[in-house]
């Protein structure tokens, strides 16, 4: 089987939809690549006095619409061209629940699990060093992704002010409550992706209470999504998460159904489950792919890239109704083929998980204004913005003939397009 790269679906995606559209030569050039990228080199003193150098990215797809947006993540097997697809799927992210931003992404090749946090700080900073001329709350607006987190954000907060000598909190997103983050950023991208799932729910006919789900993924987004749905009335009877003492993925079992409040004390922050003790608490552990295999109604990626792909896709069983994608690209092309002929009802990745962007945004302008909103408030405004999203996708899809997927896409590139357009930069 071919090597995976990210950046390949996601032109395929895009050039799926710039013929359902009938895009200009013009445009389809400018919006299937890169508007511009920064690679670097990062040397960091280690505590020991070595010095280790990582390799750094950012990347900025689009921003017609406004700054850019996007996440910054470390992860031992970041490449470019991974960042590179993140940043144009948070381009469309950002247009199809409307809010005005762009699309970018960072990265980081390293591991964090083997990092102290002395280092972990200096590497933040060091990369801040390196794009400093680059984002800026009015230009480019970071944000936490995979094994970042708060800490990190201001970390990265509080060298971009060193640099310039001034407060900006509005320069990056998913800071600390306390230091100027948002109430409900952390539970914003589970509980967005809930809300989708709730309408698609509906749409169906399906009451939350007569369905079991398997979930990939046991970070933040996993966890928040998980919660919402119990409060809704489903089950949960999966959960599958990384192991670092083995390195490789494992999933646990509870036909009964998963208790958070069993499995949170006995997490890594990285969103890994101890596995003897979830093994003392009841739970089977199988495989790391398992979860896929589940005898349930939903099924929710909310981990990496290329989850589901030709290699395990048949593994679905009959029974699953939905596909609410957490992660950013979780499903392969081939995958997705052979989920459409299946009739499985999916919420695109960046429909299903664009609450996390979208409390960035409230983020950034509460920042900017320096006025911040009550949880209940953060939370209504999501609901709002995801529900309004979710009906004007599933509209143009029944309208249209179209899939979900590519329904989202015909929204969001032709409000990419419009916005290049209109600024005569095609």
């Amino acid at each position: 089987m071919a090597e995976y790269n990210a950046f390949d679906t996601a032109r395929a995606q895009f050039d799926r939809v710039a013929e359902i559209l009938d895009l200009d030569s013009a445009t389809r050039a400018l919006l299937r690549d890169t508007l511009r990228e920064y690679h670097f080199s990062i040397p960091v003193t280690m505590d020991d006095g070595s010095i280790q150098v990582f390799r750094g990215f950012r990347v900025v797809h689009n921003d017609a619409r406004g700054p850019a947006k996007g996440g910054i993540r470390f992860h031992p097997q970041e490449t470019v061209d991974t960042v590179r697809a993140m940043a144009m799927w948070m381009t469309w992210k950002c247009a199809v629940v409307n809010i005005p931003l762009g699309g970018a992404k960072g990265g980081v090749i390293c591991d964090p699990h083997h990092l102290s946090l002395t280092e972990q700080e200096r590497l933040c900073r060091g990369w801040v060093r390196k794009v400093a001329r680059n984002v800026g709350p009015l230009s480019d607006v970071p944000a936490p992704d995979v094994m970042t987190n708060a800490r990190h954000m201001l970390w990265m907060l509080d060298e971009y002010e060193a640099i310039y000598g001034d407060k900006y909190p509005g320069f990056i997103t998913g800071k600390p409550v306390d230091m100027g983050g948002s109430l409900g950023r952390e539970e914003s991208t589970g509980y967005g992706l809930v809300f989708a799932l709730r309408e698609a729910l509906k749409e169906l006919n399906i009451r939350p209470g007569d369905t079991r789900a398997s979930v990939q993924g046991f970070g933040n987004v996993a966890r928040h999504a998980i919660d919402l749905y119990q409060q809704l009335g489903g089950t949960v009877i999966a959960v599958a998460c990384w192991d670092p003492e083995t390195q490789a993925a494992v999933t646990f079992r509870q036909k009964t159904g998963i208790k958070l409040d069993e499995l949170l004390p006995i997490t890594d922050n990285f969103g890994g489950i101890h596995v003897n003790k979830a093994r003392d608490l009841g739970y089977e552990v199988l495989e790391g792919d398992a979860w896929l295999d589940q005898d349930v109604e939903i099924l929710i990626p909310a981990a990496l890239e290329n989850q589901i792909h030709a290699g395990n896709v048949e593994k679905i069983r009959p029974g699953v109704r939905i596909l609410a994608e957490g992660a950013n690209g979780p499903t392969a092309d081939e995958a997705d083929a052979v989920i459409r002929r299946r009739g499985i009802f999916v919420i695109p990745d960046f429909l299903a998980n664009a609450g996390g962007v979208t409390c960035s945004y409230f983020e950034q302008v509460q920042s900017n204004m320096n006025y911040y909103w009550e949880k209940d408030e953060v939370l209504g405004k999501l609901d709002t913005k995801m529900t309004g999203a979710f009906i004007r996708v599933s509209e143009l899809a029944r309208r249209k003939k179209l899939g979900m997927r590519d329904a989202a896409y015909v929204i969001a590139v032709d409000s990419v397009a419009r916005a290049c357009r209109n600024r005569g930069w095609v």
